[in-house]
């Protein structure tokens, strides 16, 4: 009978270890899926600030990128990417032509940069009375006409479509 008395209470101090050890084992999983859970949440709100930031998206309304970008067409915008480097000749750019946040958006394509004198001759483009026009194979037809010679001022970009008559 004392044996029995003894194994009962072995039995109870194996079951409190046993308990126990559930109980920190939930503890521990319990701490590990919320750590995960926060880690998660913290991760996608960061991304969030970070695709408002430095992201917009765009709907090209004018015809002036044609057949380049057509009417309707959507873009994803890198707005942080001016901010640590300047516009390069060819780069597509979007912009407005006032500072007010309902001003229309524009898409053109970098010409001239500040300082340089455009001139376009019989439809071509010519940086600082070079003898060498522009590259032009990407528009649709070609360019007709003459302006100029224009200095782009400082702090300014010479830009035009790709659909220029």
């Amino acid at each position: 009978m004392g044996l029995n008395k003894k194994i009962k209470i072995d039995d109870l101090k194996d079951n409190r270890a046993v308990s126990e050890a559930r109980e920190k084992l939930r503890d521990n999983r319990t701490r590990g899926i919320v750590k995960w859970v926060f880690e998660i949440i913290v991760t996608l709100v960061f991304a969030v600030l970070v695709a408002i930031s430095a992201f917009q998206t765009v709907t090209l309304q004018e015809s002036a990128m044609e057949p380049t970008y057509s009417v309707g067409e959507k873009f994803f915008v890198n707005r942080a990417l001016y901010k640590f480097s300047s516009p390069k000749r060819g780069d597509v750019i979007v912009f407005k032509t006032s500072a007010s946040d309902s001003a229309a958006l524009h898409i053109r394509r970098v010409i001239g940069l500040p300082g340089e004198t455009v001139e376009i001759k019989d439809g071509k483009v010519y940086i600082d009375g070079s003898e060498t026009a522009l590259d032009d194979s990407f528009i649709p037809e070609k360019m007709q006409g003459s302006f100029g010679p224009y200095t782009v001022p400082d702090n300014c970009y010479f830009m035009l479509g790709d659909n220029r008559n």
